[in-house]
């Protein structure tokens, strides 16, 4: 399992490589939901527009010399395949990416333009399948975009920040996909402030962790239906899953509606930007789902915002 030292580790790694991102409260959020504070982790100005990019310059430098020179491939649909187009650039490796045939076109073109060769192809599931028999294949060397515990210990680097930004919070609110970012941050945060809340969230059309926890076994998702796509993985990390189950507190839902309403009220009250996934906490915050008693002081990640302008014109009309 990561431990905390692996994140510290993982944060040296990556030092200067990647943005320390602000911290940025809103006390019209903090009244409305009843807490003593909100601040945002504002990982959307991260580089590549997400926090993947700290798991896969983790990641991209451990490889060995024989890793490198076959070539990386990956599966995503959006974020992860930005960030490891943009980290094996700088590293000289060559990236492919297999994304979902309905992956935004937005992305799409972003990982196209940071040099990886982008191969669309089916459903979530069929991507990873597509993925795994090019490594076969090819020879390229696989990188999970979760399941993966140097991809979890770069993810965790934010939960460090977090704690130092905004010492011993009650409350911090994560979103999930199929586990990365949260098993990484509820690693940083539970070994170092264990009497922190981590409360992970997940569009209720793509539930996998959530049906995971209830089904006490990593499950994977025949379908999802959310315009989350950040969060829409076809199944639970097995490494992530355990962690989750370990270290955190709680995996509550939240519907599409209701992560619109959190995007609305970012880019209103905060003007931040958000996608979809990147909103998911806020969403949850702001609708209830996470009990509060008044006094506590909440954290939320903003987790990517790399949003379609065309479809970010018609949620947010």
């Amino acid at each position: 399992m990561v431990t905390v030292q692996d994140i510290h580790n993982a944060r040296a790694r990556i030092a200067g490589r990647v943005h320390l991102t602000p911290m940025i409260g809103s006390s019209t959020i903090a009244r409305r939901i009843g807490a003593a504070s909100f601040e945002l982790k504002c990982e959307s100005v991260q580089k590549t527009g997400s926090f993947k990019v700290r798991g896969v310059l983790n990641k991209l430098s451990q490889l060995t010399d024989a890793d490198r020179a076959r070539g990386v491939v990956t599966v995503s649909a959006g974020n992860h395949a930005q960030a490891m187009a943009w980290g094996a650039r700088a590293a000289g490796v060559r990236c492919t990416v297999v994304m979902p045939a309905n992956a935004s076109r937005t992305k799409v073109a972003a990982s196209i333009g940071y040099g990886a060769t982008v191969i669309q192809h089916g459903t979530g599931a069929d991507a990873f399948r597509m993925a795994l028999e090019l490594a076969d294949s090819e020879g390229f060397t696989f990188v999970h975009p979760f399941d993966d515990e140097q991809i979890i210990a770069g993810a965790g680097t934010a939960g460090l920040e977090v704690l130092e930004q905004s010492p011993s919070p009650d409350v911090v609110v994560v979103p999930v996909g199929g586990g990365g970012l949260i098993a990484g941050i509820a690693v940083a945060v539970k070994e170092t402030s264990p009497n922190t809340r981590v409360i992970g969230v997940e569009p209720a059309g793509a539930a996998v962790m959530r049906q995971s926890l209830d089904a006490g076994r990593a499950l994977n998702m025949v379908s999802m239906h959310t315009i989350a796509d950040g969060l829409a993985a076809p199944m639970a990390g097995a490494r992530n899953f355990d962690i989750v189950k370990r270290y955190v507190d709680d995996v509550v839902l939240v519907s599409d509606d209701e992560i619109v309403e959190a995007m609305k009220e970012l880019l209103s009250r905060c003007k931040l930007l958000a996608e979809p996934a990147g909103a998911a906490a806020t969403a949850a915050v702001l609708a209830g789902k996470i009990p509060l008693q008044g006094t506590e002081r909440v954290v939320a990640l903003l987790s990517g915002g790399n949003v379609d302008l065309e479809q970010l014109a018609t949620l947010v009309a």
